[in-house]
Formats: C-alpha cells, structure tokens, sequence
C-alpha cells in the first residue's frame, strides 16, 4: 500500500501584538518505505517543494530550514531535537516562534515508514504537542493519515477559520492530513507529485489568496487544498480523497503561512488576461501551480526565478506562450504572445517527468575515440588509438529513480606502420569489438542530466599483417572502467550525450603492462516508455 505523507509546520503570524515571529521548519521527504511497500515517485519532490516556498515566501530563514531527504526515522527526531533547541532560546530571548514541520513519504499502520525505519505517528504528534514553539503546524500527506486527526476535532469539510481581531495571538497545535482515515493519497504523473501537497504549494504561491491582500493564510491555503483535491481525485480509480484537519489553538489572530506581495518576485497575470485556469509548468514539465483565475481580476504568482511555460486549455485547442521569471522581478504576461496549438503538440503535457521517475529504456547511437596511454606503434607500442561507432542501450530506473544499467557495443578500426624488432616497420590493419555492462548512477531533474557509474567491458582486439606472410594476432581481455557523461535533453525523448569513460587494460603475453584508455564519445539517445 502505498502512502505520501506530509507534515508541514508552515506558519507565521502576520502584526500580531506581540511583535514578529521567529520560525522554524523541518521538512522530510523519503520515496521509500521498506518491506509491503512501493517505492513512491514524487515525495521528495514535493519536500523540495515545499522547502522552496517557505525559504522564499513564509518567512523562514535557510539556517532556520532543515531539509532530510530518504533519511531515516532516527535522523528525523534529531532533527526535530535541533529545531526544539533553537526554539527554545529564541523564546527565552522574547521572540515568539512558530514550528514547521513537513512529513512526505509513506505511512502504515499508524507510523510513518522512512525507508527501513518508522516512526509512530502517535508519538510525533504528542512530540509536536509539547514543542517549545507558540505555534506549531503539522501536515500529513499520507495514506489514512487522517487517522491521526480522529482523536480531536477531525473534520472532513474543507471550512477553517482563525479569527482575526489579534488581539492575543494563537497558540498552539494544528494538523492537516491529506486524506481520512480509510482513503489512500495519491500521485499524479500529470502534476508531478501528490494531488494535496501539489495544491497547496500551488496555493502558498498566490492562488488561495481568496481576500487578495496578497499573503495567504492556513485557512485560505487549507480550503483551497481541500477543494481541488477532492475535484482533482473524484474520478481517480481510488476514489475521491478528503483532506482534514483537527486544531488546538488558544487566542486569536490570523496565521499567514506565504507573504507573496512582500516578494515582489514572480509572474503576474493581469486583470485583461482572459479568465479561466491557467497552468504554469517548469521546464521539465511539472505543473508549477494552477492558477484559477476571475473575470477582470489580476493574479500574482510568486514563482521562483526560472523559465516556464504558461499554457490555457480552451475547448478546440490550447494557447501556450513561455516566459522568464528574473530574481526580484515580476513578469506580466501578455496573452498576445501565447501561440495556438493542438492538443497533440502540447510540449507539456507530462511525458517528460514520467520519463524521468518511472522505469524505461533507451537507445543510443555514438561514435567517438579511444585513446591508448601507449607509445605508437611504429614507436614499439602494443595498441594503438583508435575511432569507436556503436550502440548503447539503456535501461533508465531500473533499480530505483535515477540507479541505470546498459548494455553498449562498439566497434573501432585504424591501420598503420609496425615497428618489428626495433628495425623493420611492417604495414598492420586493427580492429576492435568492445562489449559491456554498465552501472549508472543519473540525477534526472532537468534537461540537463549529469551521470557517474562503473563499467566491465570485453575487448576483443586483433591485428593483420597484409603481404607480409605474418598471421594475424588476437586477444581478448575484460576491461574496468569508470563512466561519466552529461546527457543533454532537447525534447521529451531525444537527447545528446557526451561522455567520458576512463579504462584499465592489463597485458600478459609477451611482457607484463598496465596500460590506460580513455574514450571520448557523443551520442544521440532517443527513450521509449515501458
């Protein structure tokens, strides 16, 4: 079964009568979840995510954000230490502190599963309960992660409200939960990551600011959430999923989790613009946000510096335009520049990131040059350098996002002048056959995708002595050798790679040496979904 849990403690309380807020976030996202599980596709993703916006937006400091990624239950809690501690002494010196923590993985039979570890989900909420924070926030993305909600205040129903008169600001414990407790959360390949935890990072960039003062609250990032999750998930195969919340809060005051005005940096889509749903997508073809926009109102999304698509979905066909988001900055978007396209040629509709998590294959064609650490032949060498043209085929995620093996074959040729006896130089023709496995490691998060691994080749060598009488000369060796490359996407399935592979020849027959290669190649890769 499988379980995307997220726990954020993403809070700020905005003027409130006693001063700023000192906050504090811990944010976990771990796609594997030991023994009955499956690893999940998007969790540390949306963990990155999540990071992002409070970093950028909810008024956490980087020092202030610890950030564990496929980490264990152990290293979890001594995290969760460290926060406490530094909001300790931020109380004791008279600031009032606020606690995030974010949760994104699999949960089971009450606990969460990080990998090989757990943790009871009991016992982290009494552990939040008791942190040294004035207010703390807790959010579970999860399979029946409602169920840690039941025990106060569950509520199944998208309204949350945190009074306003701030006059005493609020203290104590909220928890919001992707799903109840009998429902499944569940993943998009669409949306690239969960539908909960991708609404409401959607939501924290600007599109739950529903009073348009330009910060958003729990309340409004909670009911937003709320409703596109159940929408997004209503004709899912497993149903629609309800998001909750229980709260222990004394006091009043409003909690803002984003201030997206206050950044001044992002897209802004003007009050003109067409109303309707606007989808903003990276380059690698995640949904950023979806934007809900009305008639003659204008929308700010504080989105990260970078470039995106902006793409509208009309009924005969779609309007897509790209734009630049520069740091401190913010881009207005003309309708006027975003070009019609049929709903076939949309560039990104989500080939590329399923690509990119699920296992697949593909295959490379290359030519390239092996270079041998050896003297020339007509010097005394034993091997000489040489042209290679071959065929790689790759097997992508094979053994978890990002671990790869291939299978290549190569074949290289030259021909030259033999030195015989230190005196006579005789005319040769080489030839040879290399054949291997590959281990790679790849970091597929962009168009640009860096790679390291090991490999074992079998190289089959032979040399010929045209009218010279001398019968020709074989030999065949396996050869280590390291791999490293960078493979350069120019479409959701083609790409170029260059890459390096550095190799370990030993030679037996007449004498004994060590001898290096070193290959450069360049490789045009195309990748089929399996």
């Amino acid at each position: 079964m499988r379980a995307l849990a997220v726990a954020s403690l993403l809070i700020a309380s905005l003027a409130s009568a006693e001063g700023p807020t000192r906050r504090f976030a811990l944010i976990v996202g771990n796609d594997t979840g030991g023994d009955g599980t499956r690893d999940l596709m998007y969790a540390r993703d949306d963990a990155r995510k999540l990071h992002d916006i409070l970093t950028r937006l909810g008024g956490v400091k980087p020092a202030d954000a610890f950030l564990l990624l496929n980490d264990s239950s152990e290293n979890l809690l001594k995290s969760l230490a460290e926060v406490e501690k530094r909001a300790a002494d931020a109380r004791a010196r008279g600031d009032r502190t606020a606690l995030f923590f974010y949760y994104s993985g699999h949960a089971r039979d009450g606990a969460l599963r990080l990998g090989s570890t757990q943790l009871p989900m009991e016992s982290l909420k009494a552990r939040l309960a008791q942190a040294p924070a004035d207010i703390r926030v807790a959010v579970f993305d999860a399979c029946k992660s409602g169920a840690i909600t039941r025990t106060k205040g569950m509520r199944r129903a998208p309204a949350f409200e945190v009074e306003s008169d701030a006059q005493r600001a609020a203290k104590g414990l909220v928890i919001l939960t992707s799903s109840a407790s009998d429902e499944d959360s569940q993943e998009s390949d669409s949306i690239g990551g969960s539908y909960f935890s991708h609404h409401l990072a959607s939501g924290l960039l600007g599109d739950a600011d529903k009073s348009g003062d330009g910060r958003v609250s729990l309340g409004e990032a909670y009911a937003y959430a709320y409703e596109r999750t159940v929408a997004d998930t209503a004709d899912t195969a497993s149903g629609p999923q309800h998001p909750t919340f229980s709260f222990d809060l004394a006091g009043n005051g409003d909690l803002v989790l984003t201030d997206v005005i206050e950044r001044r940096e992002g897209l802004l889509i003007p009050a003109s613009a067409p109303a309707g749903a606007w989808f903003l997508v990276d380059m690698r073809g995640f949904v950023v946000a979806e934007i809900a926009k009305a008639e003659n109102a204008q929308r700010l999304v504080a989105l990260a510096p970078g470039k995106y698509w902006v793409k509208r979905r009309l009924a005969g066909h779609l309007k897509i335009g790209q734009i630049s988001v520069a740091a401190g900055e913010i881009t207005v978007i003309s309708p006027e520049d975003m070009k019609s396209a049929d709903f076939s040629d949309d560039p990104v509709k989500g080939a590329y990131q399923t690509l990119t998590y699920t296992k697949h294959w593909g295959v490379g064609i290359n030519g390239g040059y092996n270079l041998v650490f050896d003297k020339p032949l007509e010097a005394g060498g034993y091997f000489p350098s040489a042209p290679m043209f071959g065929l790689d085929v790759m097997f992508h995620n094979a053994f978890g996002r990002g671990w790869s093996f291939g299978i290549d074959g190569a074949f290289g040729f030259t021909s030259g002048q033999l030195l015989v006896g230190g005196l006579e130089s005789l005319p040769y023709k080489y030839s040879a056959l290399a054949l291997g496995l590959s281990g790679i490691c790849e970091w597929p998060e962009g168009w640009w995708v860096p790679f390291v691994g090991v490999r074992l080749a079998l190289n089959i060598m032979n040399r010929e002595f045209p009218g010279s009488g001398l019968p020709n000369q074989g030999y065949a060796i396996f050869v280590p050798g390291l791999v490293l490359g960078m493979k350069i996407r120019f479409s959701t399935r083609w790409s170029f790679v260059a890459r390096t592979r550095l190799n370990y020849l030993l030679y037996t027959i007449d004498s004994t040496r060590s001898l290096g290669s070193v290959e450069f190649a360049g490789l045009f890769n195309y990748e089929f979904g399996l």
